[in-house]
């Protein structure tokens, strides 16, 4: 059954539902009750009842309606994937377009409505902020009490119960001793009994575990709840294995089955437990009977500054990322010169090169490998039916990422494989500039990523072009490839940037139906200088990976720029160099030479 038949079917049966249950729409937001951007499978109802796989989205359905909300990243991808299924495309950030609960609103006519959501994959501040929009717009109500996936989706996968692993104290750099002993006095500061973790990278950061219950991201389901004298880990008794309850023991975390997190909130009678409102889930949130302190989790600011073995891990895991990637560049045009290759093909290629290295424990993400027109859509992933052949000629944008032991990479390379139009190579040039902007600034220890997110964007807000995605991200160590609290991105985000974290740069244009660009490294931020007027930062870049300049119109660049570019090629030549073959130094020595 084909999907334009498949999505119809499960329509009908959650509208029976919504009838049984006296619903007159249910939403279906992507997170999981870990609050998850990658979810499980068990937790995929959004893509299970709308067809589209992207990571953000939501969904929503009435008696006689349907719609699905997401960012620019999918919006090509989406309207593919929702035609036939009877679900409108609502495009995030377009003028027009509205919110759900304006949507919801059109669709009542006048009458009261109630509306699903399952309260166990919406935090706390999705679902209180709903609540307000709703009671702003007036006739609906918000009912988060049901999950009708538990009902018509018969065929639903289990939750992950492959088991967990140690994180060696060599890569962690830190103890569990001491990283719950840091939690222990951020508590005392705001005056708390306990704290639920129920974000699973912050989980495995603080108890130094690793799994493989996500896909691209190596966490394990589980809440974590630390007291003053306790802590305990929820967990499916099938994770732990030998190793690791040794290791829970020897930092006195005791463990507990998953579900029975519910019955240990609820016995917490006296004192103050601090859940985060962005992270706790809903139904959680209201678990406990003493007070709530509707606080932000320390973990996630803990966990982004890395310390001098993350440090040193990255560095490692960027030269042999940086490996593998000169070895595929290497390949790449005169394989696509002999002919056969297609976007599926050469993220195998390049894969298994990423394989062959030490400590390679899979991708950070799926490839993003689009050729040509599929350049354009941000968030492309080539498919069996998707999939294109590679021409000797055009833009190849390449985002990928691997998982090692001792780190995470994430590094974007857009490629010619060939002639490039006048187009291709101004829009590629001014990308680069946009890059090369960012990777020189220099700013305030504790400035945002909003504060500098202008300095990359400038070289192309001067051309009237612009990218509605973030400009940089931070990364986990050997954790998700997207790990906050800080950001670079034009929409007002406070988290501060200081010594230590770990950001992606990565400006891009997409040129609808033609092409797309889009350059990224990892940086590490550093210390520059401290003044009379304090400290300032700088950013260092860890990834390893040469810079096509042969779409370059080299008159477009400033001196300035012009000198980064030699000098990161340089540092990449040097460092790459000892570790290749004699065939792929001669590539990587034509392919840094100064411009």
């Amino acid at each position: 059954m084909n999907s334009n038949a498949i999505i119809p079917h499960r329509l009908e049966l959650l509208r029976a539902f919504m009838r049984e249950h006296q619903l007159d729409a249910f939403i279906f937001p992507s997170t999981d009750p870990h609050n998850g951007e990658y979810v499980p499978d068990h937790w995929k109802g959004r893509e299970w009842i709308s067809g589209f796989n992207g990571s953000a989205g939501t969904a929503v359905v009435t008696a006689d309606a349907a719609a699905l909300w997401t960012d620019s990243r999918y919006f090509i991808a989406a309207a593919q994937q929702l035609e036939g299924t009877g679900f409108e495309l609502m495009r995030l950030r377009i003028e027009g377009t509205p919110s759900i609960a304006q949507w919801l609103h059109q669709q009542c006519h006048g009458k009261a409505w109630t509306v699903g959501i399952d309260g166990m994959v919406s935090s706390e501040s999705a679902i209180a902020s709903m609540k307000e929009e709703f009671e702003h717009q007036g006739l609906l109500t918000l009912d988060p009490t049901l999950d009708p996936l538990d009902t018509i989706w018969t065929d639903r996968p289990p939750i992950p119960q492959a088991p967990a692993e140690v994180q060696p104290l060599c890569y962690a750099g830190e103890s569990v001793a001491h990283k719950l002993y840091r939690v222990r006095q951020a508590m005392a500061l705001a005056h708390a009994d306990a704290i639920l973790i129920t974000t699973l990278d912050d989980i495995a950061w603080t108890l130094n575990l690793r799994g493989s219950d996500v896909h691209c991201c190596p966490v394990v389901v589980s809440y974590l709840l630390i007291t003053h004298t306790t802590a305990t880990l929820f967990i499916g008794p099938s994770k732990l294995t030998d190793e690791v309850r040794a290791h829970l023991e020897e930092a006195e975390v005791t463990t507990d089955d998953y579900d029975n997190v519910f019955d240990a909130l609820g016995q917490l009678h006296e004192g103050s437990i601090i859940l985060d409102p962005n992270q706790v889930n809903h139904l959680l949130f209201h678990a406990p009977s003493c007070k709530v302190l509707p606080r932000t989790s320390p973990i996630a600011a803990m966990k982004a500054t890395k310390n001098e073995a993350e440090i040193a891990g990255y560095r490692r895991a960027m030269l042999r990322d940086g490996i593998a990637m000169v070895k595929f560049l290497a390949w790449l045009i005169p394989a696509v010169e002999k002919g056969g290759q297609t976007e599926l093909s050469i993220d195998a290629k390049l894969t298994a090169l990423r394989a062959e290295q030490p400590l390679f424990r899979g991708l950070s993400f799926d490839t993003i490998a689009g050729y040509a027109h599929h350049g354009a859509i941000v968030h492309y992933e080539a498919t069996e039916e998707s999939d294109i052949p590679l021409e000797p000629k055009g833009l190849l944008l390449l985002d990928s990422g691997a998982q090692y032991c001792d780190g995470t990479t994430d590094i974007t390379r857009t490629i010619a494989l060939g002639p490039t139009t006048e187009e291709e190579r101004r829009i590629y040039t001014l990308v680069l500039k946009s890059h090369i902007q960012l990777e020189m600034v220099k700013f305030p220890n504790g400035a945002c990523g909003s504060q500098i997110d202008a300095v990359a964007r400038l070289p192309l807000w001067r051309e009237g072009l612009n990218f509605l995605h973030g400009t940089g991200h931070g990364v986990g160590s050997f954790l998700n490839v997207h790990e906050g609290p800080h950001q670079i991105r034009m929409e007002w985000w406070p988290a501060p940037l200081h010594e230590g974290m770990t950001v992606t740069d990565e400006p891009g244009i997409y040129v609808e139906r033609k092409f797309g660009v889009r350059i990224e490294n990892l940086l590490l931020i550093e210390h520059h200088a401290t003044t009379d007027f304090g400290t300032f930062l700088k950013m260092e870049p860890l990834t390893l990976c040469p810079i096509d300049t042969t779409p370059v119109i080299a008159s477009m660049l400033t001196e300035e720029e012009r000198t980064w570019l030699n000098d990161y090629h340089l540092m990449v030549r040097q460092c790459l160099s000892p570790h290749l073959e004699p065939h792929e130094v001669a590539w990587l020595v034509a392919a840094t030479n100064p411009i």
